[in-house]
């Protein structure tokens, strides 16, 4: 299967642009482009989707009064917060408390620049996609822990240090997981594993049921999407910022623009998590009928769903059982999964 064009070179075409300069250029509009879609779906997710979607599952209206359906409160949320005061706490460690928020939302900008999301819309298809996504995405627990030690709060370092210890405990059994899904591709290359699920599964009634590995590998699929919710920090594993216990921890002492940045990188995050899911297990863009790039929206926007829907219905869990289900729980069964689909190919010769 050929691969398809990449949206810098195809930007290019479109308006003659040749030379170091003109791809640079091309590269950026891009780049662009993508990542004000990726922003554009967190804006619309943090002040009212989020809002909206709480208050279904608790039996409440939430935004209605500020504008159609309440939607012009995205706009209004983005004024009111920026337009805080910008409070810096005496003491802080200034550069680590200044890019802690640039830290967090650039590492989930920069995961997109590998995930296809559609023919034709990525900006790279490295051969080792998979590894650079899971690398960038990585780079968040810095930024967390900068924030929570910069902020000269205890309550701050605290939700910095369970940040880290959380996303360790679950990173591993994540890329492992996702170690299974290569074991059937063969590849690292993010299109690749998009190309190895348009295959038909079976067929039933005349229904194609495509060889989407969360189909093929259901155990799998569902280890990611739980050691994802520990990644994008959602119930039950939302102890960093758990506020009946370290009031809102590493974002405690964070306002104004500072908070946006954070809050914004966090429902980015929710988005990365989705978008690898979606590539690794839900066969990326592919669908019937409607385009691959809108099919890729109503995936990763499904799993967002899943995220405020464990947010509403989960309790929290303590620190030190969080930890424990990490270590003991997942960590196991991710290397049961892989081994177990190691052996799978192995007899059956796939």
């Amino acid at each position: 299967m050929a691969t398809p064009t990449p949206l810098p070179d195809t930007i290019a075409d479109l308006l003659g642009l040749t030379g170091f300069l003109g791809e640079a250029v091309a590269m950026f509009i891009a780049a662009f482009l993508i990542g004000n879609i990726m922003l554009a779906n967190a804006g619309v997710a943090g002040p009212w989707a989020k809002r909206k979607i709480t208050a279904a599952f608790t039996d409440r209206i939430a935004v209605n009064r500020i504008g159609p359906f309440g939607l012009l409160i995205i706009p209004a949320s983005a004024v009111q917060l920026m337009a805080k005061e910008l409070i810096i706490p005496e003491e802080v460690d200034r550069p680590a408390y200044d890019l802690a928020p640039v830290v967090l939302a650039f590492s989930a900008l920069l995961g997109f620049a590998v995930i296809p999301m559609g023919n034709g819309i990525h900006l790279a298809d490295p051969e080792s996609g998979l590894v650079f996504v899971f690398a960038v995405a990585s780079i968040a627990s810095l930024g967390l822990l900068m924030g929570g030690y910069g902020s000269n709060n205890k309550f701050s370092l605290l939700g910095g240090l369970r940040a880290v210890a959380q996303n360790v405990a679950y990173e591993i059994p994540l890329v492992v997981t996702a170690a299974s899904v290569v074991l059937f591709t063969g590849t690292l290359q993010m299109s690749g594993i998009v190309a190895a699920q348009t295959e038909t599964l079976v067929t039933i009634a005349g229904i194609r049921i495509p060889a989407w590995f969360a189909f093929v590998n259901p155990f799998a699929f569902v280890l990611f999407m739980v050691a994802n919710l520990a990644e994008v920090g959602r119930n039950p594993f939302d102890t960093p910022e758990a506020p009946t216990e370290i009031v809102a921890g590493y974002m405690t002492e964070y306002s104004s623009i500072y908070f946006v940045l954070f809050y914004m990188g966090e429902f980015i995050h929710i988005f990365l998590g989705g978008a690898i899911v979606t590539t690794l297990f839900l066969g990326g863009p592919a669908g019937p009928v409607l385009p691959g790039f809108v099919w890729f929206i109503i995936k990763i926007w499904s799993v967002f769903l899943f995220t405020q829907w464990c947010r509403s219905a989960m309790p929290r869990v303590r620190i030190d059982q969080l930890i424990e289900i990490g270590w003991k729980g997942m960590l196991v069964l991710s290397f049961v999964n892989l081994v177990l689909t190691a052996a799978i190919l192995g007899v059956t010769g796939l």
